[in-house]
């Protein structure tokens, strides 16, 4: 009984010869198996078992996954054990895990049950690429595909993992969570890669009721969007999407919806800044817009409210008035949530079943949910139509929109449909090409779902027709007249494209790009109106387009093209009626003008002539069947026109050939009409009406194919036998010189042969052949694999592929020789010989494109809602063809055939001929050819390399450049000279290298050098580390024995005996030595290459980066390449120089000791037990690590006893499950080796830096300045001096030293730079030495560090800075202690000046921040010291300690789970600071910088050393926006009051820092995410404010309004009371006495309003109308003398208030008219006379209402009474609106 196979492709037995398939299938299926089973446990990876997991790949591309279940687990199980093999070849690995994603992508085959994959593999192998420890050091080198196809591979295998997984996940990577660390990146990282999420609800608490508590309470309370946290959304999206109905989200859903808006970088106010960090580390909208899905319905309804609530804030940005770089961050929120909400209907409603956990019932999205949904988005969608970035994504929104609710979104499609398509016919507009692009598709979309027959009879015949049925049939009435207008249309459009006679005299061949699509829009619209036209329609179409044809002539190339399109496509929909017309009128026609012989031989043809050909054989392309009645008249046109001498004709003719033969001998579907078997029958027994928009049914598609009868096959040979085989006879007689032949005629015969071969393709087996031996030793089968594609070839005929290839060879060698410079012919002997290798009937370029093409279409077309293939029937049949053609080119992994391998030597040739275009034309056919047949690649190789061996004389520099071109490949296909083998490298890498010497070869001719550039470029980019061990683990071996005993019959492939087995052991063992051979071989040739005398100095370079590219981290480098990299090191060439720094890196990591660890118990070390809860900061378990000075490590006894921890976040989260550290002195490698116990690769490194010589021209090189301004400290250089005093301690101290003393004393930058790299590869290089090495270390180190801190410079003190964070990286701070002790010893001298004293201040943040928590005394010492000196006088030592406090008040955080700093405390401090700014807080008058730039003597007053103070602490603040994890602190808010009043109100350049940092702090504080318990206190510190005296203060407090509750909008929302304050605070404020901040509430009401924060309720508006009314004090008459009273009376203020409200509510709806706004419009216009300022703001308000409503003005207008529009009318065009 055979098991039903998991999902098989279903358009394979729609195929004509779909019922053999079944066996064949099978059939290839037990090979894979029996051939990949045997080779894994043959341990043959390569070539055997790449070979058939490919065929693998290859069989579900043509099958799907017709394999039963239990086979699927088995290739799975075997694949993902291949994949993880740990030294397996990176690229090996990339085919493996590509597969077995694909196996693994439809979850929904497999369950938990059927399969069970480990997690710890997997992750292993990430940590080993993705986190190399070697790759920065070039040790090795991998794609840059590696990382996305890696964690592809971890996501398909996540549902799989174990149950116990998500516990073990979290106990390895919660070590990591240290949020100061780049650890924490990585923990969140691998968290969001690997958790699984899709646990059945009965695992849930083994799954993610484990962490979701730990980590959304870490989410929430992170306010400064670290790099991680867009990771931690991504997790949470992916949580909700798989357990939709098991989480409340309800507590988190204002933050989300707060964190989501923040996120998009809208601009709010006038003048922001935004914050850098927040632009890079925003969400993904992908990720946001899936949580928001998952989070909807369910009983609250709370997402939808604030759904609604977001897009009402943001809907104006979508105007399409708005513009900025945030649009696109907004289009694909909208396109993207329609989307995604289908996609969940789809699932909840529409998928089948499967073990995946289905939504509850309670949580379901109901008809309501959805219909709320579509309500709240559909006004933004109908806005960003019109958007200035295209309209593509709302265009793709609304059609999902419509899929959800049509009745919405498509006002009645009835009234529209057919006007539309008749007033879409006008866009068919010659002028305008998108225009007419988007209607040609607009109607033919249109006719594909709708069948054109006129069924208004129906009416008078039946009465049971709905309402909808009538009105349809009337209309249907139109469907003939639209299909003749339409053809008027196109051929108008046709007609003016002819009139550009120019086209005559210029000879171009091609239509431009833009006429070849209008010509494919134009040609497929049409085809597609008739396809669906009934009967009557298709005949009146049929006679008008056929009389359009022949009364014209048109020129061929353009306007002939098109109409020639439109009779092919009327001939193929009906093509007996059409050819019946066509082919006597073309044949009489060009027999008539043809009968006179002078005609043959005319260079310029008559234009009619040209024009009947063009038609001919164009409609040949229809059914073959139907060409056969008139084979006589097709069988004399050729006669009489195949040979014309003008190459147009018999070009047309050679056309008229391909066509016949295709036509007569292809498999192919003949209709494509909507409805299977037409329209055709009588309106009483069909009626049409019923499949309109009806989708096919795949069951019953009823195809009607085309396959070639016998009399077709008999036809084509007839034409081939005609008129091939002469061609062929007169070709190979001028090729042995027995004929006379003109050039013209030469490629006139050849065009004839290559039209012939492409239309008969598809009947001529492909060449036979021996195949080509011993090109690569395999223990399995390598067979290729036959697909039958419905031809039985007749062998006792011709085969006329194999004639032409043997004359076209022929041919070739004589052109070659006799004429090269025939280069016409050239190019068809090309194409002939590439056709003649693959072309079996289709072309792999045209498949793709329609590949492509119909991808598209299926997206625009499909219900994504249903599902279940719902494609319209011509889409399905294009499919099924699809199908058809994907198995003809099923080419890849054919045999090499000896008959390949001479016309791909005959390609090669001509890709070294001496013409530049024949040369890059072989070039394509060559490359495809070798990507196209196995291991044919070793075989050519040796023929290239020819061309580059300097021993030549005879190679010309054609040839020498085109073999180049050979060796470079182009940008997809196989780069020879990079083939990812030693066999093939150890060929080609030495023969470029040495081709520097060949004759040919010269530096002069820019091209040649750009080709070495390009080749070394390109092999630099693409090396990937060759493997040199090919062991397969017992475990694949387990895997692929059960694979074997899956095989049915087992006779086929019976086990493998032992003796195999030991056969197959043997020879992976060989193959191993072999490699490593190959590759020292390959390392002394290259080494053989540079040493050659007269090597040009650009080959040593490339040969250099070759060798750089082959070091490994598996073996040490040869020792002779390990002498030649240190002595480069002191090479010329600066580029060898950088080479050489990085390589010996390299070798002194390969030549590095392994350090023995060993574990301890961190609870016995602190002596305390541990926490029964994750606790995470300091504790008393991990406070042995923190930096002590009472128990420093200062003798030999403490330092030995002492347990040092180097890596920073151990013990900060919680502990590793085992704590590793490294093994006492005496357990580790010796050190202070003498040279004699050294290894030969040491000794050369050891005697080369021993020799004083060689080190002082090493430093003098190092010394040296590279690009002026440019130089940073260059990690490479510290790797390098790290490696060398890490390998041999302090052997080269002594030698080194007196030029670290000379160096710091020079103040220059690059020795200063050069020194820096030296000594901090000396602190790090120190790790493990012993106490006594280490303590004469510093003594040397101190001195010298105190000298360069006094002599930095502005160039020198970012690389020490650098210096000092390297040192401190990674290391335990009780080691470095003499360096923490030198750096605090007085930072702020102010001995060298201000200038000094702030880079001394960097140097120590620098190593403070890399110890993050573990120095929490040195935290404080700093703190104390700073102090005091928090009124620095200088602006720059200002900026570096408020960087400084940032770091020192890092480590503060308030995140949950975390226990109270050790460090020093923010609001400690700042409580001490407000204490000292009190003087400033209690005064009232401005505060005014008048602190001068120097220190006066004596004590200033309290209030400027206040001011000095605040300078300060604004710094700080500044800083630590953008970098802290949390902000605003309650203590600093009570310092807002000071900003309000400080900060300016106009945006000026010139105002003094002060005023510019207040402001600036403002801003980011703003922006700032509010806890919900810090809004009371934020509002409260508001309203204090608005009671000041300053009017800058009360206006400030409303900028900075406007940008907070933006930024929290929904936090603020959910808080009734904070809403109310505001508008009490915002109101009151509208009748503040001074204008600027009443005009200021004015704008911020209005924003509120308008981002639906605030309402405008009938209260709002009585309150406004009220004060509106407010009677004003009669003028008196003044005393002519005295001054007008500039202070306005109450009344004047609160009725400006009035009106201003007024004014607020109109502007915050600008681009619609809700019901209340005429009403107040009215009552503003009352206005217009008042005195100033109410006038200016009532013409204000006026001029921009009309600004905004201006281009909707016909649709707002009807919300108005007349009364009403004439009052406005009178307004907005009145003389005052112009005052």
């Amino acid at each position: 009984m055979a098991r039903p196979p998991q999902k098989e492709i279903v358009y394979n037995k729609l195929l004509p010869y779909g019922e053999r398939l079944e066996a064949e299938a099978a059939r290839f299926l037990r090979h894979i198996k029996g051939n990949l089973a045997r080779a894994v446990q043959l341990q043959e990876l390569w070539p055997g078992g790449l070979f058939w997991t490919r065929k693998l790949s290859t069989y579900i591309r043509l099958y799907g996954r017709k394999f039963s279940r239990e086979d699927h687990v088995l290739f799975i199980k075997l694949l993902y054990e291949l994949v993880t093999i740990p030294r397996l070849e990176i690229s090996m690995m990339q085919g493996f895990a590509r597969l077995l994603i694909n196996l693994l992508k439809k979850k929904e085959l497999l369950s938990r049950d059927d399969l069970e994959l480990p997690w710890r593999p997997l992750y292993e192998m990430l940590e080993r690429i993705l986190y190399s420890k070697t790759e920065h050091l070039g040790l090795n080198w991998f794609p840059n595909s590696v990382e996305s196809v890696l964690k592809t591979l971890v996501k398909s295998c996540r549902p799989y993992f174990p149950e116990d997984a998500t516990g073990e996940m979290l106990d390895e990577w919660r070590p990591l969570m240290c949020p100061f660390d780049v650890t924490m990146q990585k923990a969140i990282t691998y968290f969001e890669l690997f958790l699984p999420t899709t646990l059945p609800p009965e695992l849930h608490h083994k799954g993610f009721r484990l962490w979701f508590d730990e980590f959304i309470g870490l989410w929430v309370s992170v306010q400064n969007l670290p790099q991680w946290e867009g990771h931690l959304v991504n997790l949470f999206a992916r949580l909700a999407t798989d357990n939709i109905g098991y989480i409340d989200w309800d507590p988190y859903v204002p933050k989300i919806f707060t964190r989501i808006l923040r996120s998009l970088n809208l601009p709010v106010g006038s003048n922001q800044v935004v914050v850098p960090r927040f632009l890079t580390n925003a969400y993904d909208v992908g990720h946001a817009v899936m949580w928001i899905t998952a989070m909807m319905g369910g009983p609250s309804k709370l997402v939808q409210k604030h759904l609604s609530g977001l897009f009402n804030s943001i809907a104006s940005f979508y105007h399409p008035s708005n513009n900025g770089r945030w649009l696109n961050k907004l289009m694909k929120l909208l396109q993207r949530l329609p989307s995604s909400v289908v996609r969940r209907l789809h699932r909840e409603r529409y998928k089948k079943v499967t073990w995946l956990t289905p939504v509850p019932e309670s949580h379901k999205l109901t008809d309501q949910d959805v219909t709320d949904f579509v309500q709240c988005i559909i006004q933004p969608v109908l806005l960003a139509m019109f958007s200035k970035t295209g309209s593509l994504e709302a265009a793709q929104a609304l059609q999902n929109l419509a899929l959800m609710r049509p009745e919405l979104v498509i006002p009645p499609v009835l009234e529209s449909m057919l006007p539309l398509l008749m007033r879409a016919l006008p866009g068919v507009d010659p002028n305008d090409f998108s225009k007419c692009m988007i209607t040609f598709q607009f109607i033919a979309t249109f006719s594909t779902l709708v069948p054109l027959v006129d069924c208004s009879s129906v009416l008078q015949e039946r009465d049971d027709l709905s309402e909808v049925e009538r009105e349809l049939c009337s209309a249907s009435a139109e469907f003939e007249d639209f299909v003749l207008q339409f053809m008027d249309r196109c051929f108008g459009l046709i007609e003016s494209s002819t009139l550009e006679q120019t086209r005559e005299e210029t000879e171009t061949e091609k239509m431009t790009h833009l006429e070849s699509l209008v010509e494919l829009g134009l040609s497929s619209t049409f085809s597609t109106i008739l396809t669906q036209c009934s009967k009557d329609i298709f005949k009146v179409a049929l006679e008008k387009v056929f009389n359009f044809a022949v009364s014209n002539i048109f020129e061929t190339r353009v306007a002939g093209r098109m109409v020639a399109d439109m009779c092919r496509a009327a001939v193929k929909c009906r093509p007996e009626e059409s050819l019946k017309l066509f082919v006597p009128h073309c044949c009489n026609v060009i027999t008539h003008l043809t009968v006179n012989d002078d005609v043959l031989h005319d260079e310029e043809l008559d234009k009619e002539l040209l024009w009947n050909l063009q038609l001919l054989s164009e409609i040949t392309r229809v059914d073959g069947k139907q060409l056969l009645v008139y084979r006589e008249q097709f069988g004399k046109i050729l006669q009489r026109t195949l040979h014309l001498t003008c190459k147009q004709g018999y070009i047309l003719s050679c056309n008229l050939l391909h066509h016949l033969l295709r036509s007569a001998t292809l498999i192919y579907p003949t209709e494509y009409c909507s409805v299977p078997g037409g329209f055709d029958k009588p309106l009483s027994e069909y009626f049409p009406i019923k499949d309109w928009g009806k989708p096919g049914d795949l069951w019953n598609l009823d195809i009607q194919w085309h396959v070639p009868s016998s009399e077709e096959i008999n036809f084509a040979f007839y034409l081939l036998d005609t008129f091939l085989q002469p061609e062929l006879t007169r070709l190979e007689l001028y090729a042995l010189g027995e004929l006379e032949m003109s050039r013209d005629d030469v490629q006139q015969s050849l065009a004839i042969v290559h039209n012939c071969l492409i239309g008969s393709g598809n009947i001529l087996p492909p060449l036979k052949g021996e195949r080509v031996a011993h090109l690569v030793p395999s223990l399995v089968s390598l067979e290729e694999t036959k697909l039958y594609t419905g031809v039985d070839y007749d062998f006792s005929r011709e085969n006329y592929r194999e004639t032409i290839a043997r004359v076209t060879r022929k041919l070739l060698r004589y052109i070659l020789d006799h004429s090269e410079d025939d280069t016409k012919s050239l190019f068809l002997i090309i194409k002939i010989i590439s056709d003649v290798l693959q072309f079996q009937g289709s072309h792999k370029h045209e498949f793709d494109s329609r590949w492509k093409s119909f991808n598209l279409v299926k997206k625009s077309m499909e219900n994504r809602l249903q599902g279940k293939k719902q494609h319209i029937r011509a889409l399905l049949i294009d499919r099924v063809m699809l199908q058809h053609e994907l198995r003809t080119l099923t080419m890849e992994g054919c045999e090499y055939k000896t008959s390949h391998q001479e016309m791909i030597r005959d390609l090669l040739c001509l890709s070294t001929s001496s013409y530049g275009q024949v040369r890059s034309k072989a070039q394509q056919a060559f490359f495809t050819a070798l990507g196209t047949y196995n291991f044919c690649c070793r075989d050519i190789i040796p023929l290239v390399l020819e061309f580059l061996r300097p021993d030549r004389q005879d190679v010309t520099q054609k040839q020498f450049k085109g073999a180049l071109y050979c060796l470079l490949g182009n940008h997809s296909g196989v780069c020879l000279a990079n083939l990812h083998d030693w066999d093939c490298i150890a060929q080609t890498w030495p023969a470029i290298v040495s081709s520097g010497l060949s004759k040919a070869m010269s530096l002069e001719k820019p091209s040649i050098v750009r080709l070495f550039d390009d080749l070394a470029e390109k092999i630099h980019r693409q090396y990937e580390t060759i493997g040199l061990d090919f062991a397969v683990p017992e475990k694949c071996m387990e895997a692929a024995v059960l694979l074997q005993k899956s095989v049915h019959p087992e006779s086929d492939f019976p086990g493998l005996g032992s003796e195999e087995i030991q056969l197959g052991i043997q020879r992976q063992k060989e193959k191993s030595a072999e490699a490593l051979r190959n590759y020292e071989n390959l390392v002394n040739m290259l080494l053989d290459c540079v040493e050659q005398r007269n090597l040009p100095w650009k080959f040593e370079h490339i040969s250099i980066g070759f060798l750089s590219l082959l070091l490994r981290d598996d073996r040490p480098l040869p020792v002779r390449a390990i002498r030649f990299f240190v002595q480069c090191l002191n090479h010329d060439a600066i580029v060898v120089r950088k080479v050489a720094i990085s390589a010996v890196a390299g070798i002194l990591k390969q030549l590095k000791r392994t350090h023995k660890k060993v574990p301890i118990c961190p609870y016995e070390i602190s002596g305390s037990p541990k926490p029964s809860r994750i606790q995470a900061g300091d504790r008393p378990d991990n406070q042995w690590l923190h930096y002590n000075s009472q128990s420093l490590p200062k003798t030999k006894e403490a330092w030995e006893s002492c347990c040092f921890v180097e890596k920073t976040h151990w013990g900060y989260y919680t502990w590793p499950q085992t704590m590793t550290v490294y093994a006492p002195a005496e357990h580790q490698p010796k050190l202070g080796r003498r040279r004699d116990e050294l290894t030969e690769a040491e000794q050369i490194i050891y005697d080369h830096f021993s020799d004083p010589k060689f080190v002082e021209q090493l430093i003098k090189f190092l010394s040296l300045e590279d690009r002026k301004g440019k130089d940073k400290f260059n990690p490479r250089r510290f790797c390098l001096f790290k490696g060398l005093f890490r390998n041999f301690d302090d052997a080269f101290l002594p030698v080194l030293q007196p030029h670290l003393e000379q160096l710091v004393s020079d103040s220059h930058e690059s020795p200063q730079r050069c020194v820096a790299e030296i000594i901090a590869g000396l602190i790090r290089g120190s790790k493990h030495w012993t106490f006594d090495k280490v303590e004469k270390l510093w003594k040397l180190l101190c001195p010298l560090l105190r000298t360069a801190l006094s002599n930095i410079t502005v160039e020198t003190y970012n690389d020490w800075g650098t210096c000092i964070a390297t040192s401190c990286e990674s290391r335990d701070p009780r080691k470095l202690h003499w360096l923490f002790e030198l750096l605090l010893e007085s930072p702020l001298s102010g001995e060298g000046g201000s200038f000094v004293d702030a880079c001394r201040l960097y140097v120590l943040q620098g190593g403070l921040a890399q110890q993050e928590w573990r120095v929490p005394e040195l935290l404080h010492r700093l703190l104390k010291y700073l102090e005091p000196k928090l009124t620095q006088v200088y602006k720059n030592v200002r900026e570096r300690i408020g960087s400084v406090l940032t770091y020192i008040f890092m480590i503060d955080v308030s995140l949950p789970n975390t226990a109270a700093t050790k460090s020093p405390r923010v609001h400690e401090f700042t409580a001490r600071i407000l204490e000292n700014l009190k003087p400033l807080m209690e005064a009232d008058e401005e505060i005014q910088n008048h602190v001068m730039e120097e220190n006066g003597v004596g004590e200033q007053d309290e209030r400027t050393q206040g001011i000095k103070l605040l300078k300060t602490i604004l710094k700080w603040l500044m800083a630590s926006a953008g970098r802290s994890f949390s902000t605003a602190v309650t203590e600093q808010l009570q310092l807002l009051p000071l900003f309000f009043k400080i900060a300016p109100v106009e945006n000026d350049n010139s105002y003094d820092e002060l005023k510019r940092d207040a402001k600036m702090c403002l801003s980011l504080m703003s922006q700032g995410l509010l806890y919900p318990q810090q809004v009371p206190l934020v509002l409260q510190v508001l309203k204090q404010t608005a009671r000041s005296n300053s009017w800058h203060a009360r206006y400030t407090i409303l900028t900075y309004l406007q940008t907070m509750v933006f930024y929290n909008l929904f936090i603020f929302l959910n808080n009734p009371e904070a809403v109310d304050d505001i508008r009490w605070l915002v109101i009151q404020l509208l009748e503040d006495e001074q204008l600027e901040v009443r005009e200021m509430a004015a704008t911020t009401l209005s924003g509120l309003l308008q981002c639906n924060f605030l309402s405008m309720d009938q209260p709002m508006q009585t309150h406004f109308e009220q004060l509106c009314k407010m009677r004003l004090p009669k003028k008196r008459k003044r005393d002519l003398g005295s001054v007008g009273d500039t202070i306005p009376s109450g009344e004047l203020v609160k009725r400006h208030a009035g009106v201003l409200g007024l004014s607020a509510c109109i502007l915050s709806s600008p681009y619609d008219v809700p019901t209340w706004m005429p009403q107040l419009l009215m009552d503003l216009s009352a206005h217009l006379n008042d005195p100033q300022p109410i006038e200016m703001t009532v013409k204000k308000t006026l001029s921009n209402f009309r600004r905004t409503h201006h281009d909707n003005w016909q649709e707002h207008k009807q919300q108005f009474t007349d009364d009403q529009l004439l009052v406005l009318t009178d307004l907005l065009v009145s003389p005052c609106y112009y005052a």
